[in-house]
C-alpha cells in the first residue's frame, strides 16, 4: 500500500472510533493512539522527523513539515562538544505549519554521548535532595539512593523476569531546581535545590542554537516511562516567564507525542519521539496542549535503539560536562531502557529580576509531594485517565 493509501486507511480507522460522551478532539486522538499497536496501519499518519522524506514533504503528515533555521554562530563547536552534541551546523531542525515556535531536532548527540544523560537520569538526578514520586510513600532514608538499591535487580533482569520491580522501575518523576508542587501546581522560592550544572549547560547550548541566548535552566521535570505509561493532556503554564522556551530531551524507547492547540477541541498533530530527539516549545507553541499517549516497544523485542549501542568514548574532552560511564553502570542503564524511556524537560521559571509573588503563610508552610494528575499514568494505575487535569 502506498503512503497516501496508508494515510487514508489510518484516517478511516480513526473515524470508526466512537466518541465518548463529552470527549473532545484531542481526547479522542489520545485514546486512539493509546490503543494503537506498533506495526499496524494505525501509525501511518504519525510524522517521523528522523527519516529523510519528512524533510522533502513526501511522508505521512509531512505537508506540515518545514525547515527551521538555527543560530549556528551562537554555539561554538567546542561548547557543543563539551555537552556531547554535534556542531550546530550539522543539526537538522524542523518546524510545523500552524505551530510557530515549535522546533524539532532529530538526535543531534554525538555517538555514545546519550549514555551520560541516561546514566545521570537514573543514577544521579534520582538522588536526594531532588524530589520524586516515591517520597509520598517512603522516608528520605528509603529513597536516598535508588540506584544502589536497584542496580543488582536490573543487571540480572533477564535471568529473573518474575522478580518484584526495583525502586528505579517504580520511579515515575523527579523534579530538579525549583521543585514543581503537584498539589498547587506552583513553584516557590523555598522549595529549591541546586540545578545540575551539566544539564544546565546542555540546555543553554540548545536554547542558544534556537535563538534564546541567556536562557537559564531553573527547573526540571524528569518523567520515567514504562511501556504502559502515558502522559496526560496538559499545558505547561506554571512558570512565571512564558517568553522562554520549554526544552524536552528523550532517551530510550520511542513514543508518540501529540501537539495540539490552545483548546482541547483542536485535533493534535502526532509525531514520533526517538532516542536523542530534542523538542523546543516557544512563542505561540509554548502554551499548547500536548500529551504522550503511547510508548512503543522495540520491534526486535526487548532491545535498545541502535543509537544507544555505540559506547561513550573513553577519551572525553578535558572540559567536557560529560563524565565517563563504566561498563557496569551501562549494563544497568541498558537493562532499564530495553522496556522504558526517560524524558527530561527543562524550563526557566523567572524572568531576569523577577521574584515569586508573596503567598499566604499557610501556603508557604505546605510542602506536599503528591502524584499530580498531569504526569505519568500507567495502565494498572488506579488513577482514572478521565480525571487528567488539562490545566497542569
Amino acid at each position: 500500500m502506498g503512503e497516501m493509501g496508508k494515510m487514508a486507511a489510518a484516517v478511516g480507522s480513526m473515524a470508526t472510533l466512537a466518541a465518548e460522551p463529552g470527549e473532545d478532539a484531542f481526547r479522542k486522538l489520545f485514546r486512539f493512539y493509546r490503543q494503537s499497536r506498533p506495526g499496524t496501519i494505525d501509525l501511518g499518519g504519525v510524522i517521523d522527523f528522523s527519516v529523510a522524506h519528512a524533510a522533502r514533504g513526501t511522508g505521512p503528515g509531512a505537508h506540515k513539515v518545514v525547515k527551521s533555521h538555527l543560530n549556528v554562530s551562537s554555539v561554538s563547536d567546542d561548547d557543543a562538544y563539551r555537552a556531547g552534541l554535534q556542531p550546530v551546523s550539522k543539526w537538522r531542525a524542523y518546524g510545523l505549519q500552524g505551530y510557530p515556535g515549535f522546533i524539532f531536532i532529530p538526535n543531534p548527540f554525538l555517538p555514545g554521548y546519550q549514555w551520560h544523560w541516561v546514566k545521570q537520569c537514573l543514577k544521579l538526578y534520582s538522588q536526594k535532595p531532588n524530589v520524586c514520586n516515591l517520597d509520598k510513600h517512603m522516608t528520605k532514608e528509603e529513597t536516598q539512593d535508588l540506584w544502589e538499591q536497584s542496580k543488582e535487580f536490573l543487571r540480572y533482569k533477564e535471568v529473573n523476569k518474575r522478580r518484584p520491580r526495583s525502586l528505579l522501575e517504580k520511579l515515575r518523576w523527579v523534579t530538579l531546581g525549583y521543585h514543581y508542587n503537584w498539589d498547587n501546581k506552583k513553584y516557590s522560592a523555598d522549595h529549591y535545590t541546586p540545578f545540575p550544572s551539566d544539564l544546565a549547560f546542555l540546555s543553554e547550548q540548545v536554547a542558544a542554537a534556537c535563538g534564546f541566548q541567556g536562557f537559564r535552566a531553573e527547573a526540571g521535570i524528569l518523567n520515567y516511562y514504562r511501556l504502559d505509561s502515558t502522559l496526560g493532556i496538559h499545558v505547561d503554564k506554571s512558570e512565571l516567564d512564558h517568553s522562554k522556551p520549554l526544552l524536552s530531551f528523550s532517551f530510550g524507547q520511542s513514543a508518540i507525542f501529540l501537539l495540539g492547540g490552545l483548546k482541547r477541541d483542536e485535533a493534535p498533530t502526532p509525531m514520533f519521539m526517538h532516542s536523542g530527539d530534542i523538542m523546543v516549545m516557544s512563542g505561540f507553541s509554548r502554551l499548547l496542549n500536548h500529551a504522550v499517549p503511547r510508548v512503543l516497544p522495540s520491534p526486535e523485542g526487548e532491545s535498545l535503539p541502535c543509537c544507544l549501542e555505540t559506547p561513550l568514548p573513553a577519551d572525553l574532552p578535558r572540559d567536557s560536562v560529560v563524565e565517563p560511564c563504566s561498563v557496569e553502570d551501562w549494563q544497568v542503564c541498558a537493562s532499564y531502557l530495553k522496556t522504558a524511556r526517560v524524558n527530561m524537560t527543562v524550563r526557566q521559571v523567572l524572568a531576569i529580576g523577577q521574584d515569586f509573588p508573596l503567598e499566604p503563610m499557610e501556603e508557604n508552610k505546605r510542602d506536599i509531594i503528591t502524584e499530580g494528575s498531569c504526569h505519568l499514568d500507567d495502565e494498572n494505575s488506579q488513577v482514572k485517565r478521565a480525571r487528567l487535569n488539562p490545566d497542569c
